[in-house]
């Protein structure tokens, strides 16, 4: 498993609109993968790979995986004259996880250490209701400890994420940003077990590392739009709520128990004949499978499936706990399952 492939993806810098960095370690990796590549105007990178198996028919079906290269943070929306940056949110955070950030604040020039904090007194001159009080994200701000020479080093609109390097911890990865960065690792390591496999192939396969997810699958529909896939699939993570205080019937998937077949989210609703495909591959292939319902929140399979006149779409995803936080969980047995029943499915089609 290339666990080092998944640490410099999770470690690179990239949120909603500045991808620039991700999509330059994808391209260092995919060389052999695909015939060609080009990078929309949205800033999504666009891999094909041409059949290699010429259907009797001569109509090679298009399919695409959309994953998304983004992750949550924030861009510098003001800088004092005494160098603290306020922020502005790009991607939903629950301001109880801000507290006592390391972030890394990303400009044209270079890249500063900082810290994250909110507004208001420390915890030993806070009354007993002060303490009480949820600060907003827009109430915390970044000291990167230049004073007033923050403001000739940093400019509105630079961005800021996380500061914090993956863990691999036995069974299971820690890191910021695996949602979406497994998605990354999943586009480019299901396509060389393919590509390794020597199984060749009548499809066509797109794979789009897209833009702006977090703030609304933004580059997916354009993704989408210009590709006009038969079938599209959402490679994401989903929920993994097997922790202490969730009733189960609210886990949405358990780690350990294999890859998401996600059957449907707030943003869509996938084939059940694509579905029952796939979990009956997984079942030949004795890959380890469950199917998941989120009730809220949606992912690029929608875009995929609503693009043009429409395609047939499922998500197919990999538990996490512990979402949009920089202690995001993974199974490593559920990342390798959903690697290989995507490999498995483009082999046989």
């Amino acid at each position: 498993m290339n666990i080092d492939l998944l640490r410099r993806l999770c470690e690179m810098p990239g949120v909603p609109g500045r991808e620039h960095r991700v999509r330059a370690l994808i391209e260092s990796e995919i060389e052999g993968l695909f015939d060609e590549t080009y990078t929309d105007p949205m800033g999504s990178l666009i891999c094909t790979r041409y059949p290699t198996k010429p259907r009797e028919d001569g109509d090679a079906p298009r399919v695409l995986l959309l994953c998304h290269m983004d992750e949550i943070g924030f861009l510098a929306s003001h800088i004092t004259k005494d160098g603290y940056i306020h922020i502005d949110p790009v991607g939903g955070f629950d301001p109880r996880n801000l507290f006592s950030r390391r972030v890394l604040v990303c400009t044209k020039e270079g890249d500063y250490k900082g810290v994250m904090n909110p507004a208001g007194k420390p915890i030993h001159t806070q009354s007993p209701e002060e303490r009480k009080k949820i600060p907003e994200p827009t109430d915390f701000f970044i000291d990167i400890g230049l004073g007033e020479e923050t403001k000739d080093k940093v400019k509105i609109g630079d961005y800021i994420v996380m500061d914090e390097p993956l863990l691999d911890m036995g069974n299971k990865i820690v890191s910021k940003a695996l949602d979406n960065r497994i998605a990354c690792w999943l586009g480019i390591e299901a396509l060389r077990q393919l590509v390794q496999s020597g199984d060749e192939h009548e499809c066509e396969i797109i794979v789009a590392f897209t833009a702006q997810e977090e703030v609304g699958l933004r580059g997916a529909r354009t993704a989408s739009f210009g590709v006009a896939p038969d079938i599209a699939f959402g490679i994401d993570v989903t929920l993994a709520c097997d922790t202490p205080g969730i009733p189960e019937k609210d886990a949405v998937t358990h780690q350990g128990k294999g890859f998401g077949l996600h059957v449907k989210d707030g943003s869509y609703i996938s084939d059940i004949d694509l579905i029952e495909e796939l979990e009956a591959l997984a079942e030949e292939r004795d890959i380890p499978a469950q199917r998941t319902i989120l009730a809220r929140g949606g992912q690029d399979g929608a875009a995929g499936q609503q693009a043009g006149s429409g395609a047939r779409a499922a998500g197919i995803v990999v538990g996490t706990r512990y979402i949009h936080t920089v202690t995001e969980m993974i199974e490593k047995s559920d990342l390798e399952a959903a690697r290989d029943i995507i490999a498995a499915y483009l082999g046989t089609h």
